[in-house]
């Protein structure tokens, strides 16, 4: 019997890619008006940018995810001043991304009736906390949440097993009597099920393209709450 569910949070409980566009949309008219620079310009930057922040930081970490030091490494390839921009391009960024981030569909109503149910809810996800908490804020969902583990307090990535075991420490409970919800089979559901806890794939409302030997929820709508945790 399931008396803890962890879920991932980036295209888990919201969508990702689409909130990202939004950020990136800003981030090039910012882009634009300030460096007379194209929007193909900015994401060549950005993704530049990426790729030598993560040979800087050398390890796979929740610094990786920081926007502000890939803000920082694209001054430095335009070079342009770090004060004020860096800054100010991470607010243009992420004030754009939150602005529109909604729930997936059913979310809230499936956390309410696992609260309802006493089973303890947690989140388990890369990135740097800060974000993580606003983002859960921006979509309702902080009300449902009993513990977070994010990979800048665990010190690493999933599928490392340290992270999960931060989410079953917390939980409070053993880790088969623990779900992990995710929608990155070999980040979220592999390492799940490799740290002992039952990885169930969040296929985003898509038909999987294949076969796989762990539960599959192609949506958070009309689930059956008691039948959920039976099953699992």
């Amino acid at each position: 019997m399931i008396k803890a569910v962890v879920f991932d949070l980036d295209n888990t409980l919201y969508s990702y890619d689409a909130n990202h566009a939004y950020g990136m949309e800003a981030l090039e008219g910012y882009c634009r008006e300030t460096f007379g620079i194209t929007e193909e310009e900015t994401q060549e930057y950005y993704r530049k940018a990426g790729y030598i922040m993560a040979n800087r930081i050398g390890t796979d970490t929740a610094a990786l995810h920081s926007r502000m030091l890939r803000l920082q490494c694209m001054m430095e390839l335009l070079e342009k001043p770090l004060f004020p921009h860096v800054q100010k391009m991470y607010h243009i960024y992420w004030d754009a991304f939150l602005q529109h981030i909604e729930p997936n569909p059913g979310v809230l109503d499936f956390l309410m009736e696992l609260r309802k149910r006493k089973i303890r809810i947690g989140i388990g996800t890369d990135m740097t906390a800060y974000i993580q908490y606003k983002k859960l804020e921006a979509i309702g969902a902080e009300v449902y949440i009993d513990f977070m583990v994010t990979s800048e307090e665990a010190g690493v990535e999933k599928p490392h097993y340290h992270l999960f075991e931060l989410c079953v420490e917390k939980a409070g409970v053993r880790a088969e009597e623990c779900a992990f919800i995710g929608d990155n089979v070999k980040k979220d559901i592999e390492g799940a099920w490799e740290s002992g806890l039952r990885g169930i794939w969040y296929t985003q409302e898509k038909e999987p393209t294949e076969r796989r030997y762990f539960p599959i929820l192609r949506s958070f709508t009309g689930i059956n709450v008691d039948d959920f945790l039976a099953q699992q």
